[in-house]
């Protein structure tokens, strides 16, 4: 970049600089908070809250559990003075919450302040005025001397001030632009407002270093307060505050460090609020001591309704990746994270932890209000395995064998990646139970008997093409024979390799699931059944597993391999198939496909689209607990009441009635 040589640091270090607070490795308890929002994150706001937004505000942040709240500067304007005294007069400040106000070394904005606060049970006033070598020369052209005694005559003021007014007071004083004034300077100031208010163990004072417009690496300003801390009058009887800004990105680092250095109290808004980049966050700088098990008291357990609260009332957008408060900030993406955070959790309920440690996760999200299965693994096309799993055990008590993890978890960021969006946990179910429930476009069987006779001997009834044929075979076991029976039928040969159940842990909890995983020419075909009987949810597995062969479609009884074909891929893509698709897919003119279909099926592609769409529906209404809304959504209808009208005329039944029949 050009014209990077006019630019200089425009700190200062102290005259002696120590190193004491690099020793320090953790901060051991919270500093005071003051919240900062209703003052300094107000100005700064394009449209400032009106007064009754700035009381809902303020019953906010005593929820949140707030001390202190600065509540404006009452002597700027008449919106300020009136919520100063709304909150007295309408009693409205707890007795364990102090308010502060600002004024500057001035006499009749001073005036104007003490008639504000009048009647607080306990208030703050806070005075200021800049000692910076920018303002002291360019904007005030006065000494050092000349600046020093601005502040000493507004110390002087405000005890005279707090001397005729009821009320009890603490003063505060900053001397605003600190991070371009001389740190010995500085110090100098502070001490002769000092000297003014001689503050005891019974009435202290608060002395507060802002960094104005930030302008130092972090550490350099651990060391410029490490020498306030050292160099301050009445120390003992000073509660050194810090008020950091965000101007380099470093807020938190500095307010982090400054804790290390000495300071006892942090000034700053929820979320950054404040003028140019803004004040340091008070969020994340709390629960950033609650990941290391510090109790910050601070409430932030509802994170969502601080967050649109805040995001209403100032009109403010809380950014994605705001630590611990953006949407994202849980969720991880990546196959690999997911996988980690996966086994982390499961980790966690196996060692039953006590203490949270968990990859990719520095806090339970939990503890601010957010959800595992909607915060955390989120599924799009660079999602893996194990988060697809994760979202299927959260949302509908789906816990996929380990061999069965990752065709899975192809198949569904596959379709993420074409769609180029990403999948709600309900598209994930959908997509899974179409592929691995829902699917048996060749035949299904009505019913078995099984009879116990040297093994076990299955009478399986196979419906296929319309027809109904029993079948009788027998095996080692109930499903073996069942197998048996498919085998000869459908003059196929394949190894029933895999199986593996286990009791829903989601909806009915008399629900059980199978898995069945079959190869045949060295590929693995999964099918998964659910049922209150775990015999007849193995039946339902195998089902849909051996539906899968390409065998089975060019089998003897098979009359047209190619109609079964595109019936197969109309059925993997019945939500949005067209006709123009299904003659790209085959290399077929529409005429003739359209023809050929309804000559095959007796029906048109129009037709048998919408049955395929039904009969999906039918399943998802028997075998989940989607809403009606949303099965109409996952079959391809985007009009509600044009699915149920469609539904009603092809069964003579509402979905609503379907789904309540015996």
């Amino acid at each position: 970049m050009n014209n990077f040589e006019k630019y200089e640091k425009t700190y200062f270090m102290p005259p002696v600089v120590t190193y004491d607070w690099v020793k320090k490795t953790e901060i051991e308890k919270p500093p005071v908070w003051c919240s900062v929002d209703l003052r300094d994150g107000n100005q700064a706001l394009i449209e400032p809250m009106s007064l009754e937004e700035k009381l809902e505000f303020f019953q906010m942040l005593v929820d949140i559990g707030f001390k202190e709240i600065e509540v404006g500067f009452p002597a700027a304007s008449d919106t300020e003075y009136k919520f100063m005294r709304t909150l007295i007069e309408k009693n409205m400040i707890p007795d364990d919450v102090t308010v502060q106000v600002l004024t500057q070394a001035r006499e009749h904005i001073i005036k104007k302040t003490f008639e504000a606060v009048k009647g607080a049970p306990h208030a703050v006033i806070h005075l200021y005025n800049s000692t910076s070598v920018a303002q002291r020369e360019q904007v005030f052209r006065k000494s050092k001397e000349q600046i020093k005694k601005i502040a000493v005559d507004g110390a002087e003021l405000l005890l005279k001030r707090a001397n005729e007014t009821d009320g009890n007071f603490t003063f505060e004083y900053s001397p605003e632009s600190f991070s371009g004034t001389e740190v010995d300077y500085a110090v100098e100031v502070c001490n002769a407002v000092l000297d003014v208010w001689k503050p005891s163990a019974d009435n202290k004072a608060i002395i507060n270093i802002p960094t104005t417009v930030e302008n130092a690496i972090p550490h350099v300003f651990a060391c410029q307060l490490e020498y306030v801390d050292k160099n301050l009058k009445y120390r003992d009887n000073v509660v050194l505050s810090l008020h950091p800004h965000n101007d380099r990105g470093c807020g938190v680092a500095t307010a982090e460090l400054g804790i290390l250095a000495g300071a006892d109290r942090i000034e700053g808004t929820l979320f950054g609020n404040g003028e140019r980049t803004g004040n340091v966050d008070i969020v994340t700088l709390g629960l950033n001591m609650f990941s290391h098990g510090v109790d910050p008291k601070l409430d932030f357990t509802d994170m969502h309704h601080i967050r649109e609260t805040y995001e209403r009332l100032t009109r403010m957008h809380v950014y994605e990746r705001q630590p611990y408060a953006g949407d994202l900030v849980f969720t991880a993406f990546s196959g690999s994270h997911q996988d980690a955070i996966a086994k982390g959790m499961a980790w966690r309920e196996e060692k039953k932890c006590d203490t949270w440690t968990v990859p990719y996760l520095p806090i339970d999200p939990q503890d601010v209000g957010r959800k595992y299965d909607s915060d955390v693994i989120r599924i799009n096309s660079q999602s893996g395995k194990g988060g697809v799993n994760y979202i299927l055990k959260q949302s509908h008590g789906i816990n996929l064998p380990k061999e069965m993890r990752e065709e899975v978890g192809y198949l569904v960021k596959g379709i993420s990646d074409r769609a180029h969006k990403e999948l709600t946990p309900e598209l994930v179910y959908q997509i899974f139970s179409d592929n691995y429930i829902n699917t048996k476009p060749v035949f299904h069987i009505d019913e078995c008997h099984f009879k116990q006779v040297n093994g076990i001997t299955a009478e399986v009834t196979i419906n296929h093409e319309k027809e109904s044929q029993v079948i009788t075979a027998t095996g080692n076991g109930r499903l073996d024979a069942v197998s048996n029976a498919i085998k000869q039928y459908f003059n196929v040969s394949y190894e029933l390799s895999f199986y593996e159940e286990h009791s829903l842990t989601k909806g009915s909890s008399s629900k059980a699931v199978a898995y069945v995983g079959i190869i045949c020419q060295g590929k693995t075909f999964w099918g998964v059944g659910i049922d209150a009987d775990i015999i007849k949810a193995s039946i339902e597995a195998l089902t849909v597993a051996v539906n899968k062969l390409e065998e089975i479609g060019n089998s003897n009884t098979c009359k047209d391999a190619r109609m079964i074909e595109i019936m197969n891929y109309i059925q993997e893509n019945y939500i949005d198939i067209t006709l123009d698709d299904l003659a790209e897919k085959f290399f077929l003119s529409k005429p003739y496909i359209s023809k050929y279909i309804k000559e095959k099926s007796g029906v048109t592609f129009g037709e048998l689209v919408k049955k395929i769409r039904m009969k999906k529906a039918r399943a998802l209404l028997k075998s989940s607990n989607m809403t009606v809304e949303n099965i109409a959504l996952s079959v391809g209808y985007q009009n509600v009441e044009h699915f149920n009208r469609l539904f009603k005329k092809a069964y003579n039944m509402t979905p609503i009635q379907f789904r309540n029949e015996k």
